[in-house]
């Protein structure tokens, strides 16, 4: 049933748009005169209890009371990325996996469970795509029992805002108390204008393994134990690059990952004292340079949402924001 609001504004919306975009205005302060509203968009999850839950692009939830509504309507799925290459969600899931391979993995319906010995969450989470082949409630047991034995919390791998994203599995997963953590996001972009820039790679060394001193400068995961130089060394065609200081450590390190038509690039640090000297770029540039060699054409890469500085380095190198993602814990058992 469509309600009528006040004014010319209209509620078009109802409980069986869950699952679609809307945009909706609803009453922050009530009262007259100068009455305050707000604006959201995003997808429907919820409409329960007289109470809407929409997810935002970057899986903020919002919940809103059905009493404050003044106006909603269904809009179009989020317009089509206007430079850089096509790529569907599914796609850049199914490619993003396969540059951070797990070291044993398990189907569930469609879905995979992944585990590195805990080095890197997207390698010791699962990757839910598709239907588990189970309620959800079972699946959910299934998860939990799973990494538990493998003495992991469970974390399940979910994205937002692109088209075939997770907004409805967000929307379960929280009302059944899985927290949302870490959020990141999965940047793409063309690898030509990289194979144009002026950047001097003359000083970048590529290797199809790394050593001892590119693991010292990846030092934020620790030891290289044999669970993080198996998940390093996987994928359909690796490559490292470092760019050596002085005293013959890197300055500069970086990874790529070719695989088909996308290059994935990851773990691209530059030493404190060598930054802002062009490094990355040329890291970058090296590896983008190795992939076209390849046959590929587009490049991914995975940042945090709150760096700004490398969204800013990416930005300049053509590369825009595909889809968010986070991930999803279990709560505690008790």
């Amino acid at each position: 049933m469509e309600i009528i609001g006040g004014g010319l504004m209209e509620i078009r919306i109802n409980r069986s748009d869950v699952g679609k975009r809307v945009s909706v205005r609803a009453l922050t302060e009530t009262g007259t005169p100068g009455e305050k509203f707000t604006d959201t968009v995003g997808v429907l999850t919820s409409w329960n209890d007289d109470v809407l839950l929409i997810t935002r692009r970057d899986g903020t939830p919002v919940h809103i009371a059905e009493s404050a509504l003044v106006a909603g309507k269904v809009v179009p799925p989020a317009p089509a990325r206007r430079r850089g290459p096509a790529a569907s969600f599914a796609e850049l899931a199914r490619v993003t996996s396969r540059g951070w391979q797990p070291v044993e993995s398990e189907a569930l319906g469609e879905w995979e469970l992944r585990y590195a010995d805990g080095f890197t969450r997207r390698a010791n989470s699962v990757l839910a795509l598709g239907d588990p082949g189970v309620p959800l409630d079972e699946a959910l047991s299934v998860v939990r029992a799973w990494y538990a034995e493998r003495g992991l919390h469970a974390d399940i791998q979910t994205s937002t805002g692109a088209e075939g994203t997770h907004e409805l599995l967000c929307a379960q997963l929280e009302e059944r108390g899985w927290a949302q953590h870490t959020p990141a996001q999965v940047w793409i972009g063309a690898l030509a204008p990289l194979d144009d820039a002026d950047a001097d790679v003359s000083a970048v060394h590529l290797s199809r393994t790394c050593d001892e001193d590119w693991m010292r400068r990846y030092q934020r995961f620790g030891e290289g134990t044999p669970a993080v130089l198996k998940v390093l060394h996987n994928g359909p065609s690796v490559w490292f690059a470092s760019v050596p200081s002085a005293d013959g450590s890197p300055a500069a390190i970086g990874r790529c990952v070719i695989d088909g038509r996308w290059a994935g690039f990851m773990a691209v640090e530059v030493a404190p004292e060598h930054r802002r000297k062009g490094l990355a770029t040329a890291v970058m540039t090296a590896l983008a340079r190795q992939a076209l060699g390849e046959g590929a054409s587009a490049g991914w890469l995975q940042v945090e949402s709150g760096n700004e500085a490398a969204q800013a380095m990416y930005g300049r190198m053509g590369f825009a924001p595909h889809h968010h993602y986070h991930f999803h814990r279990a709560p505690d058992a008790g």
